[in-house]
């Protein structure tokens, strides 16, 4: 399968659907009882079926979750690949983000980063500061295009006037539950101003996998799909939405990639924006910042 793209009007595109590596190695500390072999074999059977977007982070297991990436994509065209990784709002300053950057692209034996996060703001070290050492790894060649993650507006508003690159992407916490990118406004901002919205737990740890939600089980039904590929494709059947997802093990991907090249109706998306039960406005585990 060939996962498609969307494409901003300046020129920056990535896949819908991506693979997500939070919780691979450990959570915020490496799990030496994690099984690598079987992280790695995750990876590159994502990417075997068509999956090319890759996202990880500097914090994810202390960075063995990168190390896993690294050594799932070495037998594959890095050209052919889209890898994300993010800073972590410790390393904020300046030096701190070149340095979080090299050993990255060392952890993932890669020259270069499609596209580098800010994890999270922080506002006890100026935002100016951080982007000053993101332009320069764009311009270094290091990274391609520049991004953030839990940003509200008014903190991405305060990054782009600082920076000379487009900021092409925010990757949040939003699916059927959690809707604070809507209630909040940043969206609708996105979609106004060119920027992608990277929707992250999008079946929110497997809740919208079941059956058992009323609206949700009769789209499933019109669509003959399952529950998480109505979740999913409610997503990227958005303007300016993509969304990944972690998969380990096959059947967990086939599930998923059969979210994608079909067109969820613009009645049956708002349907769901509408009538889904028990909204949350604000994420429970990372609030807009």
């Amino acid at each position: 399968m060939i996962v498609s793209l969307k494409k901003l009007k300046s020129g920056f595109s990535m896949p819908v659907f991506g693979f997500g590596t939070w919780r691979m190695g450990g959570n915020h500390t490496r799990n030496p009882l994690k099984n690598d072999h079987r992280q790695i074999t995750a990876i590159r059977q994502a990417i075997d079926h068509g999956i090319t977007h890759i996202d990880t982070a500097q914090m994810y297991a202390q960075g063995h979750a990168e190390e896993l990436v690294g050594q799932a994509i070495k037998e594959f065209n890095r050209k052919k690949l889209f890898i994300v990784s993010k800073v972590w709002p410790d390393h904020l300053r300046f030096e701190d983000v070149l340095k979080s950057a090299a050993l990255s692209l060392k952890r993932l034996k890669t020259d270069y980063l499609d596209l580098y996060l800010i994890h999270m703001p922080n506002p006890a070290i100026p935002i100016s500061q951080t982007m000053k050492a993101f332009d320069k790894l764009k311009s270094d060649g290091f990274i391609k295009n520049i991004g953030v993650s839990n940003f509200s507006v008014r903190s991405f508003k305060a990054a782009q006037k600082v920076t000379e690159n487009k900021i092409v992407v925010n990757q949040v916490h939003y699916n059927l539950i959690y809707r604070e990118p809507e209630k909040s406004g940043l969206l609708e901002f996105c979609q106004k101003n060119d920027v992608l919205l990277v929707a992250w737990r999008p079946v929110e740890k497997g809740i919208l996998a079941d059956y058992g939600i009323s609206v949700l089980d009769g789209i499933s039904l019109k669509y003959k799909k399952s529950p998480a590929q109505i979740a999913l494709n409610w997503l990227i059947s958005q303007k300016n939405v993509v969304t990944l997802a972690k998969m380990e093990n096959k059947k967990h991907l086939l599930e998923n990639l059969g979210a994608l090249k079909w067109q969820m109706e613009k009645n049956d998306i708002e349907k769901l924006r509408k009538g889904f039960p028990g909204q949350k406005i604000i994420s429970d585990a990372v609030p807009l910042g």
